[in-house]
């Protein structure tokens, strides 16, 4: 590859990976999952409009869903930015959703799996999942499979698109996922006590699910999971999760970041990552790697997460759990 690139690190922020990549964005068509206002995906998303062709962000609440359109069409007047209602909770409304992009008249090159269910608030959902299981694997796993074939059809001699997924470092701060079908529909305890654990197991989830999905989609998309940084966002100041992010350490007990043990990145620092790892080409024989600070960390991964027969269980499990068979 002859672009000459920047060295990306801790302190890159999204607009600047953005404007190094630029040539790599423009023309692109991107979705990306979890745009909230104050948040990494919605900061990705900002950077990131500034040259493609067109930005999807999604939300499953409307009225904040065109607060972040405005939001970003009124940063980058001349930014092609297009709503998406998709709740991820929701089997029906993936399907929903699913429909509308596949009807789409752009072809689409990135998909961008960013949302989480940051609530601090254990529920059941509708179709009888864990909530943060749900959002963050069930939803995005059935999400994928829908339209993949759109996406994959993006692909030309000299590009090859690509599927991103935003994990986390506590993918590594705990036992590891367990891959039986009534460990991944609920949590053990199956109370507010074990939100944190269950938030381990997702993102492992999502490092699991890159790595199968790089392995399966070998020569047709390239796949990405990543940590984006310890990030003080909204999810720090709402009620219900700061007990459980003192529990852990994150905050102090005055509700303060701990800065004596955590280093803590901006927000546009964290988002940094995710446009790496949707547009970077020195990432592009890397597929199913997983990233920290805009480059591989592979050695960062655990070994449950690195490990190519756990991601094919929990393929086949999640196959079964939502009775839809993903062949690429």
């Amino acid at each position: 590859m002859s672009l000459e690139l920047p060295a990306f690190g801790f302190h890159t922020t999204a607009e600047e990976a953005a404007d190094a990549l630029s040539s790599q964005i423009s023309g692109k068509n991107v979705l990306i999952t979890g745009t909230s206002l104050e948040g990494i995906g919605f900061e990705a998303a900002r950077s990131i409009a500034k040259y493609a062709a067109l930005v999807v962000i999604t939300g499953y609440n409307k009225d904040r869903l065109q607060l972040s359109v405005d939001a970003i069409r009124k940063d980058q007047p001349s930014a092609n930015i297009r709503a998406l209602a998709l709740d991820l909770s929701s089997l029906a409304a993936v399907r929903e959703a699913a429909k509308e992009i596949n009807a789409y008249i752009e072809p689409l090159h990135v998909v961008i799996h960013n949302a989480a269910d940051s609530s601090g608030v254990y529920r059941i959902t509708a179709d009888g999942f864990d909530g943060q299981m749900a959002v963050a694997h069930f939803g995005p796993f059935l999400l994928t499979k829908l339209i993949l074939a759109k996406v994959v059809a993006s692909k030309t001699a000299g590009y090859t698109p690509r599927i991103v997924f935003v994990a986390s470092v506590a993918h590594a701060m705990g036992p590891g996922i367990e891959l039986t079908e009534a460990a991944l529909c609920k949590p053990a305890a199956g109370a507010e006590g074990s939100y944190f654990l269950r938030y381990h197991e997702v993102k492992s989830a999502n490092v699991l699910f890159a790595l199968g999905l790089a392995s399966r989609g070998a020569g047709k998309i390239k796949a990405y999971s990543l940590h984006p940084g310890t990030i003080y966002t909204n999810v720090f100041t709402k009620e219900s999760t700061i007990p459980i992010l003192k529990a852990v350490g994150s905050l102090n007990e005055d509700g303060k970041p701990n800065s004596e043990t955590i280093e803590w990145k901006t927000i546009p620092e964290g988002a940094s990552t995710t446009v790496a790892a949707a547009f970077d080409p020195r990432l592009e024989d890397k597929s199913g790697a997983y990233l920290v600070d805009a480059t591989e960390a592979n050695a960062q991964r655990t070994s449950i997460c690195a490990d190519l027969e756990n991601a094919e269980k929990l393929w086949k499990l999640t196959e079964q759990i939502l009775g839809e068979e993903f062949i690429l």
